[in-house]
């Protein structure tokens, strides 16, 4: 299925089959309203949401962690994490687990909180991405790809197996990093992928999204592969990276 369809369908709370109807439109069109949706949602009630910020540094980060794990929960962390300082949010983040932090994560607007995102330690990013990888939820990690320096995601998509790899790369929030992702790999990573592919069909549109995205270069590295493919997958292959 579309991967902005499954990510709006995320955004709604909803199962992706009832947002098919969308399927014929066009795609930049669908992360358009995702995005307006997300907006609207964070944007409901930021005047009390501004006030539990600030209400938030009159109380020790350990007190602010335990209260944010027992009392918010992570819907409201959320929606909270945008506002607060970013020091703050950093001394705060540090002391939830990883659990509760995936859970947040997968909630959280990370355009809003990418000052926090990119300065909470490398062990707990991974951390998160070990459970975010237990739980398959690729839509989360595909969304904060973009917002990680590259020494993190590097880390971070080595815990990936090929399949997670691809359906992780299916739903990247910018496809415009997918090649530069791809070249954090290790050697010979982008082949084992395509091999991995090749063997699944319900990997076939992951892996074919991820070729439309790459460079010059890394569809170089490809087509030596191309005998290696069924046929229904190498002709689409094949037009693509000719």
């Amino acid at each position: 299925m579309n991967p902005e369809i499954l990510k709006l369908a995320r955004v709604l709370d909803v199962a992706p089959e009832r947002l098919g109807y969308l399927a014929d439109v066009d795609q930049g069109e669908v992360r358009l309203l995702r995005e307006q949706v997300t907006t609207t949602l964070f944007d409901a009630n930021v005047v009390v949401l501004e006030r539990m910020a600030l209400a938030s540094r009159l109380l020790p980060a350990p007190i602010v962690a335990k209260i944010a794990e027992k009392v918010f929960g992570p819907l409201l962390c959320a929606r909270i994490a945008g506002l607060v300082d970013v020091s703050r949010g950093i001394d705060v983040a540090k002391r939830l687990s990883p659990k509760f932090l995936a859970s947040v994560a997968a909630e959280i607007d990370p355009r809003r909180a990418t000052a926090i995102i990119t300065r909470i330690p490398v062990p707990t990013v991974v951390a998160v991405a070990e459970e975010l990888t237990r739980r398959e939820d690729w839509i989360t990690l595909g969304r904060f790809v973009g917002h990680l320096p590259d020494d993190t995601v590097r880390r971070c998509i080595g815990l990936l197996d090929d399949a997670g790899l691809l359906h992780t790369a299916y739903v990247l929030d910018d496809k415009d990093r997918a090649d530069h992702v791809l070249g954090l790999l290790a050697d010979g990573r982008l082949t084992d992928l395509v091999r991995t592919a090749a063997a699944d069909e319900s990997l076939w549109e992951p892996a074919l999204d991820v070729l439309a995205h790459l460079g010059e270069a890394r569809r170089a590295a490809v087509r030596p592969l191309l005998d290696e493919l069924p046929d229904g997958l190498r002709a689409r292959v094949q037009a693509m990276i000719r």
